[in-house]
């Protein structure tokens, strides 16, 4: 895991962290950062929210897979849309691409975190709750991660920090 060039990819919920945590990890790494959502957005032109709100959740996970597969980076910290695991084709490809990182929050974390699911532009059916996304995405994240970090109490310099260490083995 140790080569330089190798892309380190996170992936987790949304309150996670995983756009914070990655401009700090590409810092500390000698990196760029690509953020995978602002990559949909420019796509689109518009927001995830428009496009969940005119599209549908099932539209935005399948623009979301196209990205993801056609990602062709070297040497970068990448910062996936949480909904990123339900491809599994887009996972496949991140892994010939980099080290996948799973950045684990608890429930109850992210839910004081997150405090604008109506704005976050979360791929995910109406009826379904922030809870029952978590439990259903939680399984995905699990079966993809090459890495797990568990992020609760830790500032994100401490995790991009840790991220850094594991990968330096």
């Amino acid at each position: 895991m140790s080569n330089p060039f190798r892309n380190l990819i996170l992936i987790g919920m949304p309150g996670a962290g995983k756009s914070t945590i990655g401009v700090i990890l590409a810092k500390q790494t000698a990196r760029d950062f690509v953020d995978t959502d602002l990559l949909i957005q420019l796509k689109e032109g518009c927001c995830l929210q428009e496009t969940v709100n005119e599209k549908g959740y099932l539209e935005l996970r399948r623009i979301e897979g196209e990205v993801l597969q056609n990602l062709d980076v070297k040497n970068h910290v990448v910062a996936t849309g949480g909904s990123a695991v339900y491809s599994e084709a887009a996972m496949r490809h991140l892994r010939e691409l980099g080290t996948i990182i799973y950045l684990k929050v608890s429930l109850q974390e992210l839910e004081s975190r997150v405090t604008n699911e109506a704005q976050r532009g979360l791929a995910r059916p109406d009826d379904q709750t922030f809870a029952q996304m978590y439990d259903e995405r939680c399984e995905l994240y699990k079966r993809y991660a090459q890495v797990t970090i568990e992020c609760d109490e830790k500032c994100p310099e401490q995790i991009a920090c840790e991220v850094d260490n594991m990968i330096a083995v």
